[in-house]
């Protein structure tokens, strides 16, 4: 039985604004991501985008993002 990914979620500032960053989900696949960005776009009335196996969202977010994974943990097992 192989181990769920972890995500990896972390702040970055680019260009004076934040960004949240999900990593460690690229083995999920593009559609997945695409979904879970989609949910989290919505939720979180954010902008954002998948790019090159992780997910970004616009602003700091990172708590409530956190929250999701937490509630959602089926998308993680």
């Amino acid at each position: 039985m192989s181990k769920s990914p972890v995500p990896k979620i972390r702040l970055e500032k680019r260009a004076g604004k934040f960004v949240t960053v999900i990593a460690g989900l690229h083995t999920y696949g593009s559609g997945r991501l695409n979904a879970m960005a989609r949910e989290l776009k919505s939720i979180l009335a954010a902008g954002g985008t998948v790019k090159n196996g992780t997910i970004e969202i616009q602003g700091d977010k990172v708590e409530l993002i956190k929250a999701w994974f937490i509630k959602t943990n089926s998308t993680l097992s």
